[in-house]
């Protein structure tokens, strides 16, 4: 009886390759993909809040704001996500087709099947970005914003945001009212 022939990894450019072939989007770790579900009303909804309060905030500056179908390589080659928010400021990531490399921010709406993976290992792979000055975790269940910041000593804090407060996010000079994240969010 033959033994069972190992399989070849799959690399960073073998799944930018399939990726753009794929009617359904996949995320990639280390060689493994990953297929992505659908998202909830609710989680569409905030993701479209965010987007368009970051979008006009932003306008006339350097940086633009993409969601869901543009990817984010982490980790170098070993990692591509799809935030549902991100911002980058560099001109190159503006040229990009296929990922953005320079994210500022990234923005997280958290469903039960993914919450602990966004918190742990995904958050993991973003703080090995350099250009990654905020993190921020949206609960739609909960109705919680989670604000992380990378401080001068490269370490990350946490703020959370209470319903009176606004999302504030310094490293973009921008101002979201919590009101406005949760916006038609029944």
């Amino acid at each position: 009886m033959a033994l069972p022939q190992p399989t070849p990894p799959f690399t960073a450019e073998d799944y930018l390759r399939w990726e753009a072939e794929q009617p359904e989007k996949h995320e990639f770790v280390r060689g493994e993909t990953f297929a992505m579900g659908g998202a909830s009303r609710r989680h569409v909804t905030i993701s479209g809040n965010v987007f368009s309060a970051l979008d006009a905030a932003l306008e006339g500056t350097p940086c633009r704001t993409y969601m869901a179908d543009m990817k984010l390589q982490a980790a170098a080659d070993e990692a591509y996500f799809y935030p549902d928010v991100l911002v980058t400021c560099d001109p190159d990531d503006h040229k990009a087709e296929q990922f953005m490399r320079s994210p500022t921010l990234v923005v997280e709406v958290l469903s039960p099947a993914t919450a602990a993976y966004d918190r742990g290992d995904k958050f993991a792979a973003y703080r090995r970005i350099a250009s990654l000055k905020e993190f921020v975790l949206i609960d739609p269940d909960q109705r919680r914003i989670e604000h992380y910041r990378r401080t001068q000593a490269d370490r990350w804090e946490l703020h959370e945001i209470e319903p009176d407060e606004a999302l504030v996010l310094p490293g973009l000079d921008v101002t979201i009212p919590w009101a406005r994240v949760f916006r038609n969010v029944d």
